[in-house]
């Protein structure tokens, strides 16, 4: 017989349980050798049983039938389940994503043939290399705070070829 609930702490001095043809049977500590530690595992055990069926029953039974469903319900409900790879509208949008970048590289390009050839040998330095303010201002002998008015002067440069 399956068990749905637990047997509340107040009930745990004596191990009930039903056979097959449906009588009642009680087992009390201190009869036929029975000891209250035996009435403790049974409960223990019972536990365990009402607690994988539990699982059972919201795991499995609820889990699969979200999934199965036959339908078209699936791909909406589950971005992992949806083939986006022939959808024509994110075909689009990702040719005009890449256009729009393409098209930003070029105007950047631009851009950087425009600057004076100290401002893109900083840009260079700054930019492509990776390197800080201070490293760039100790090796040009100059001040960081002067580098740092040459980055604002590029970027004001490049912001206007953008536009």
């Amino acid at each position: 017989m399956k068990r749905n609930f637990k047997t509340s702490e107040n009930n745990r001095t004596t191990y009930r349980y039903y056979s097959v043809d449906g009588t009642k049977i009680e087992i009390v500590p201190g009869e036929s050798g029975v000891s209250e530690i035996d009435i403790e595992i049974l409960h223990s055990l019972d536990d365990e049983e009402v607690n994988e069926n539990r699982r059972y029953e919201y795991r499995v039974t609820t889990h699969l039938d979200a999934y199965d469903d036959g339908g078209s319900f699936i791909e909406d409900s589950n971005k992992y389940m949806r083939d986006n790879d022939s959808n024509p509208i994110l075909l689009l949008v990702e040719k005009e994503d890449k256009l729009e970048h393409e098209n930003r590289l070029d105007k950047l390009k631009h851009g950087i043939k425009s600057l004076l050839p100290n401002q893109q040998e900083l840009f260079k330095k700054k930019f492509v290399e990776n390197r800080t303010n201070t490293d760039i201002a100790l090796e040009e002998n100059v001040t960081e705070a002067a580098i740092r008015k040459r980055l604002k002067n590029i970027k004001n440069k490049l912001g206007k070829s953008f536009c």
